[in-house]
């Protein structure tokens, strides 16, 4: 059975999502508590975004499929069902920093990473000393110079549609750079903080912190509101945009087609994209 897990993490303490041998990681935690849980080993979790080291997720979305047997040894009593159980004792034994929200049994054809129609991101700086909250010093970058949100917003908003983001990306051998990026913007929020709202059909690895750091030079009056879009067209990265640091970043929502769409959004999700 295929079982859909909503979740949310500090990612303060972590290397990323990713596991990795010797280091402490999203998807090593609930692993390991999964096994620990169904009395198993070599479950493959299947995660909807691989978040950098330092990015923190509210809304994030994975799946793994377990067998009757896995189910039994979660449920114990029968007096919940398995969903409800597993969620339980995910709650027990994962660490502090990481949050189950739901275990459900998602729609034929569900995959956590390939039926994602899109992920919402959020950015978060803090541009006045007087706003400074060492509460929330985990998730909000602080920056010296007092920016200008609205000469980002227009920046921003020059950089969606569907392009070759290779500018704004760590390349993988063999994979592609090409995205759709939904929406891009940028506001002032009540508390005085600065917040970037970035969403795209998928993203790859440091995109959102490059493309923040693309604009923040606008922000600051160091560029024009047309130069991010200038280093998207050249297509190769650029030493001026900096990639912006990890723990301003978070995940907060994945969305996902109706159920009857899955099956058909998987499939072309896992397809090479061209433009």
């Amino acid at each position: 059975m295929r079982v859909r897990i909503d979740l949310a993490y500090d990612g303060t303490d972590f290397s990323g999502w990713a596991a990795q041998p010797g280091r402490r990681t999203v998807e090593g935690e609930l692993t390991g508590a999964l096994e620990t849980i169904c009395r198993t080993s070599g479950l493959r979790v299947v995660v909807a975004g691989r978040t950098d080291a330092g990015v923190h997720a509210s809304g994030q979305v994975c799946h793994v499929d377990l067998t009757p047997e896995h189910l039994d040894a979660a449920q114990g009593r029968r007096d919940r069902s398995p969903e409800d159980a597993l969620l339980a004792r995910l709650r027990g034994v994962l660490p502090k920093d990481v949050a189950a929200h739901a275990v459900t049994r998602p729609p034929e054809g569900f995959d956590a990473r390939f039926s994602a129609t899109q992920r919402r991101y959020r950015y978060l700086v803090a541009d006045d000393p007087a706003r400074l909250d060492p509460l929330r010093r985990r998730e909000v970058v602080a920056l010296g110079d007092r920016l200008d949100v609205a000469a980002m917003d227009e920046s921003a908003r020059g950089l969606t549609g569907l392009a070759d983001f290779a500018a704004f990306c760590k390349r993988r051998e063999g994979a592609t750079t090409i995205r759709t990026l939904l929406e891009y913007s940028w506001r002032r929020t009540e508390e005085g903080l600065v917040e970037g709202r970035v969403v795209a059909d998928a993203f790859c690895h440091s995109m959102v912190r490059a493309l923040v750091g693309a604009v923040v030079p606008v922000g600051q009056g160091r560029a024009e509101p047309g130069w991010p879009r200038e280093v998207l067209r050249a297509g190769v990265r650029d030493p001026r945009v900096k990639v912006m640091p990890a723990h301003g970043l978070s995940l907060r929502e994945v969305s996902y087609p109706p159920a009857e769409q899955l099956a058909r959004r998987a499939e072309e999700s896992r397809a090479r994209r061209q433009l």
